[in-house]
């Protein structure tokens, strides 16, 4: 799977204002930020990314993502 495609993705998943997704094609890092992680803790927020993309990672398309920032808008203007 292709940085692109785990990108599209997310962006298919979550209303995001910013997506960010590196990696070598079986592991990958992404940086979100989104409305949709307002009023979530940190674990919730991951727990959402995953769960909207639990499919993916059932059907073995995507094997790992890491999530190294996921924000709000208003945290990632500050």
């Amino acid at each position: 799977m292709q940085t692109e495609r785990v990108k599209a993705l997310i962006e298919a998943a979550l209303p995001c204002t910013y997506v960010d997704v590196e990696g070598d094609g079986s592991h990958f890092y992404a940086t979100i930020v989104s409305s949709a992680f307002e009023g979530l803790k940190l674990l919730d927020r991951h727990r959402l990314v995953k769960d909207r993309l639990k499919d993916h990672f059932d059907s073995g398309e995507l094997h790992a993502l890491s999530l190294r920032g996921t924000r709000t808008p208003a945290e990632a203007q500050s």
